[in-house]
């Protein structure tokens, strides 16, 4: 067992409140990556929500207060910015400007640094306020989600947040691995619209408007969507020929041989599966189905789907989190708690 993660001796500083910037560190730190926090006077934004809240993306950091606003402050942070790898924020495009927390500021004190900026847009695109939901509502995301007959709907968890978080990560990587210093930019709403990829070229290269299917139903494969059962609904995902075979034998169900076939019938098979699966549980044909490599899943509230995973489940200190999502072979993470504000050092 190696006693040091695969970012052990990469040192990052995180400016940034709430969630994209803090998770995408934290991820890091998790890794081994030696992550100082800096916070403002009134420290990260997210220390208002909740403990539980700031300790879920802020484990294994240190934290160090700092005002920015003052020389001082400047000066404390161009200091640490000489021995460090990046910088990573997420504020609004004009106050990472004025506080200097852009490559093109701190170069002179490190011309490795790696700069990493989450913003809404850009950061040459103003700051129109670009929170979480905004975003999916401003991308396409909350239209595609939810039933056809009914208002748009957003997911139940902060997924453009977590999703800029991940992109940035991977970015800030990306340059430390290259060998040269830069900026790097992360706009939430390119991060989105990235993520729409298949359903974005199917407009951009067909004309093929998206629109809202019943139980989320997959654009392109069919079945694949949610379906009631005789107690609970289950997720059902055939992406192929062979799967639908295994289960339509499985289910007593006849024709429908090809993929083809599925899409242009797309009723009469839906018809057909929800009848079927209403011979059975979600977890009776979950308990059926996966045994024959079928990909089908029962739905599962969070706390049962904590139930089912308690190795992803972690102690730091206090709190018990949901771990790193990354296993490294040989590597086991440290699960330091949650920083006390300025807990190590202030100015």
């Amino acid at each position: 067992m190696t006693t040091s993660g695969p970012l052990a001796g990469i040192r990052i500083l995180e400016v940034g409140h709430i969630l994209a910037g803090p998770f995408a560190t934290m991820l890091l730190a998790d890794l081994g990556a030696d992550v100082t926090k800096i916070e403002p006077p009134g420290g990260d934004l997210s220390r208002q929500v909740g403990d539980a809240y700031f300790a879920s993306l802020n484990r294994n950091k240190r934290s160090i207060r700092l005002d920015l606003t003052t020389p001082d402050g400047q000066e404390r942070l161009g200091e640490l910015a000489v021995d460090t790898h990046a910088l990573l924020v997420n504020l609004k495009p004009s106050v990472i400007r004025r506080l200097g927390l852009t490559y093109d500021r701190l170069r002179h004190r490190n011309e490795k640094l790696v700069c990493v900026a989450v913003t809404g847009y850009g950061l040459d695109a103003g700051d129109d306020p670009a929170f979480d939901y905004v975003i999916q509502a401003a991308t396409g995301v909350a239209a595609l989600t939810g039933d056809p007959d009914g208002p748009p709907t957003l997911p139940g968890y902060s997924s453009v947040d977590n999703s800029a978080a991940l992109t940035a990560a991977l970015g800030l990587l990306a340059q430390i691995v290259s060998g040269r210093g830069g900026q790097v930019e992360v706009a939430l709403r390119d991060v989105m619209l990235a993520q729409l990829n298949y359903r974005a070229s199917a407009y951009l290269n067909d004309g093929t408007e998206p629109r809202r299917l019943a139980g989320g139903a997959h654009s392109y494969y069919v079945p694949a969507q949610l379906f009631p059962t005789s107690e609970g609904h289950l997720a059902l995902f055939i992406t192929h020929d062979g799967f639908w075979k295994t289960f339509a034998g499985e289910a007593g169900i006849d024709g429908f041989p090809t993929m083809a076939e599925r899409a242009a019938r797309r009723d009469e098979v839906l018809a057909v599966v929800t009848r079927a699966l209403a011979s059975d549980t979600a977890r009776g044909w979950e308990a059926r189905l996966r045994p024959l490599g079928i990909p089908a899943a029962a739905v599962r509230t969070l706390p049962e789907a904590l139930e089912a995973a308690p190795e992803m489940i972690v102690r730091a200190g206090e709190y018990r989190l949901v771990g790193s999502p990354i296993r490294v072979d040989g590597y086991e993470p440290e699960h330091r708690p949650p920083p006390r504000i300025g807990e190590h050092g202030h100015s």
